[in-house]
């Protein structure tokens, strides 16, 4: 049975006191964590901090070499990878992509792609896409299989900051649809940190872990970090409204920049 829980949902994943290493040289030391539904977490780290190795091992892909993992039984768990490369010579369409195993009728890729918002993909080939629509097509495939679990792998690299800020909008209105888990790996620092409502800092253990506010201000967090955020612009925005994928104001309620923009024509 999985563990009922007050604050963040249903207990789906346990990792206990896991160790790695590979011929002789240690890539993660004493790492616990839990993941419940509901919650949005976010994994952050240098790099060879060993983010990728406890992926593989929360996901059964690694085995550790010391501690155990604990998912609940039949666990559903939904991946998205980086980024995928497809083929130039390689005819396929996004509904092609999405339905490769044929366990899906068309008007449900259809829907899940209205999901991520970008339905307009169906028909296009796979090789036309963006690096922004890529990742929600990636996104909308993890989805089609109404995962308890979603796992994002750098979801946002490689697009701009409203791309990003809207495809996070997204994962966060898919948890609240699903009410599931999501564990993302991200190096974006800041930005990740307000989608996200616990951080886990990595680099080989877990340097520090909680609210991103207080990660944010944690000794060990400035540590890895500090010479990074030294001399950026950041900024507080109160983010009422969303984007499209174009980056242009979608109106929504209670949206004080579109009326803005109305105004101004």
């Amino acid at each position: 049975m999985i563990e009922q829980t007050d604050q963040a949902g249903t207990l789906l994943l346990t990792a206990e006191n896991i160790g790695f290493s590979v011929r002789g040289k240690t890539i993660l030391t004493d790492v616990s964590l839990q993941l419940h539904s509901k919650e949005i977490i976010t994994l952050i780290g240098p790099n060879g901090a060993g983010k990728t190795s406890l992926i593989r091992i929360l996901l059964g892909l690694s085995h550790a070499t010391t501690g155990r993992v604990k998912r609940e039984e039949n666990l559903r768990i939904g991946y998205v990878p980086q980024r995928i490369q497809v083929p130039d010579v390689m005819p396929l369409r996004v509904c092609d992509f999405l339905n490769v195993a044929g366990l899906y009728r068309m008007d449900q890729c259809q829907q899940i792609l209205e999901e991520v918002n970008c339905d307009y993909l169906l028909y296009s080939p796979m090789q036309n896409i963006s690096g922004g629509e890529m990742q929600r097509v990636l996104l909308a495939r993890a989805l089609l299989k109404m995962p308890q679990l979603l796992v994002l792998d750098e979801p946002a690299s490689g697009m701009d900051i409203i791309g990003q800020q809207s495809l996070y909008e997204t994962i966060r209105n898919i948890r609240d649809k699903h009410d599931c888990g999501v564990l993302m790996v991200s190096h974006d620092l800041h930005l990740v940190m307000a989608a996200t409502d616990r951080v886990i800092c990595l680099n080989t253990h877990i340097c520090c872990t909680g609210h991103p506010d207080d990660v944010s201000e944690h000794p060990e967090y400035l540590k890895l970090f500090g010479d990074a955020i030294e001399g950026l612009a950041l900024y507080s925005h109160h983010h009422d409204h969303e984007h499209d994928l174009q980056g242009n104001i979608v109106a929504s309620e209670h949206c004080h920049s579109c009326e803005h923009n109305q105004d101004m024509k």
